[in-house]
């Protein structure tokens, strides 16, 4: 039974919950970007405002095997600092049964980088490169069976679990799916994970018309699954980034140097159909900023996206682009924006992509609804300082891209069984 953070009862009750702390660092292990944990103290604060303990769990990065470098030990100042209490550390989230055991309400304990261990993924590590089918198979095998024990020893430090991390929620990991049925009864969502589903199913599934999309980036591959996903909700869709020099070429263009996945055209011509059929108005840049190299200081000019002449490559959306996306973003009532318009990481190009966060910003503050998703369009409204000026920001990634292509998340499905 799925139970609710707000109303759940958490005094005298250990709550394990997996949060998102992958957050990056320096070399001196200090925290450079701290969204992440920032936006999981509501969910801690709650358990312990209301009686509870709190059992934190979270990967970081990417180790194989330990490594000090991806140590949860070096986030511990600067949640306590957060927190404004102390914070207890388990370096080993496998053998913590005795400082779980001393745990008092209202006291914090981080287990160690779920990551250090093969069994939270579920997948065989040090397998030689030449390793047979029989071997890898087994191999697997192995893996499950001390995964459901490594699933086991961390149910056992709790009386109820919380799922706040919306951006591993597309992980069939242990702490995200599996441990779940151990709390038949007592487990939930945290804050963070609420907020990420309110809205986006705000977009897709319960939106107030006229609802566009703006979804950029370089590939149509990438982002195929959500454009069609995305054509039973929207009325609009603004296509920007790289992926609109494959359909520009599907449709005779010339696009000189600019990036193209020739083996996507006929799929980009199919999708223009499906948009037409099901009365969706897709914008296609008509104009482009184009470059003569990929640099900060290379000659720019303007030309038509069909007309790209050689050794020029496009690379941002151009004024006259922008002006008729705006009059489409100023008559609608809910917007999704994912992905660049523009090579975003080059500051000369990013001029589209920043419009895109300004006309965002002015947008909800007109009533629309506006939600904010991926890297670099993440990125875009917290440098232009817009982030508190959309109605939500999401921290999923990856997840929130499966989630709009309609697949049931792992994470999710977990606590509404």
């Amino acid at each position: 039974m799925q139970q609710n953070i707000s109303t759940y009862d958490f005094a005298g009750k250990k709550a394990i919950a997996r949060v998102d702390f992958n957050v990056p660092l320096n070399e001196k292990f200090e925290i450079t970007d701290d969204t992440r944990m920032r936006a999981a103290v509501p969910t801690m604060k709650k358990v312990l405002e209301k009686g509870g303990a709190l059992i934190l769990m979270s990967h970081l990065g990417r180790p194989k095997g330990v490594t000090e470098k991806f140590s949860l030990k070096h986030i511990i100042p600067h949640l306590e600092e957060l927190l404004g209490q102390s914070v207890k550390f388990a370096d080993d989230c496998q053998a913590a049964d005795e400082q779980v055991a001393a745990l008092q309400m209202g006291e914090v304990l981080v287990l160690e980088n779920l990551r250090f261990y093969a069994e939270e993924e579920g997948k065989p590590r040090g397998l030689a490169e030449d390793a047979t089918d029989e071997e890898k198979k087994a191999a697997k095998a192995a893996v499950k069976e001390s995964q459901k024990k490594f699933v086991e020893k961390l149910a056992s430090y709790a009386d109820c679990y919380i799922n706040d991390a919306f951006g591993t929620a597309h992980r069939a990991h242990g702490s995200t799916a599996l441990i779940a049925k151990y709390f038949p009864n007592d487990k939930m969502f945290g804050y963070i994970m609420e907020g990420e589903i309110k809205a986006i199913d705000k977009v897709v599934k319960t939106p107030e018309h006229p609802v566009t999309a703006i979804i950029g980036g370089s590939k149509i591959s990438s982002k195929i699954g959500i454009i069609e996903h995305l054509f039973d909700a929207v009325d609009n869709m603004i296509i920007g980034g790289g992926m609109v020099y494959t359909f520009k070429k599907a449709l005779g263009g010339k696009i000189g140097n600019s990036i193209c996945e020739d083996d996507q055209m006929e799929l980009a011509l199919e999708t223009m159909k499906k948009a037409e059929a099901k009365g969706v108005k897709l914008y296609l840049s008509s104009e482009v900023v184009i470059a003569d190299a990929f640099s900060n200081d290379a000659n720019t000019k303007i030309c038509s996206n069909m007309e790209i002449p050689d050794g020029w490559e496009g690379v941002d959306a151009a004024p006259s682009s922008l002006a008729v996306w705006e009059e489409v973003l100023m008559n609608s009532k809910t917007i999704l924006w994912n992905g660049p318009v523009g090579v975003f990481e080059i500051p000369a190009f990013a001029k589209g992509t920043n419009k895109i966060a300004e006309l965002l910003a002015k947008a909800t503050e007109n009533g629309a609804f506006t939600l904010v998703g991926g890297g670099d369009s993440v990125a875009a409204v917290t440098q232009m300082g817009f982030a508190n000026k959309v109605s939500y920001v999401s921290t999923g990634g990856g997840a929130m891209l499966e989630y709009l292509e309609g697949i049931e998340l792992p994470g999710i499905k977990a606590i509404r069984e």
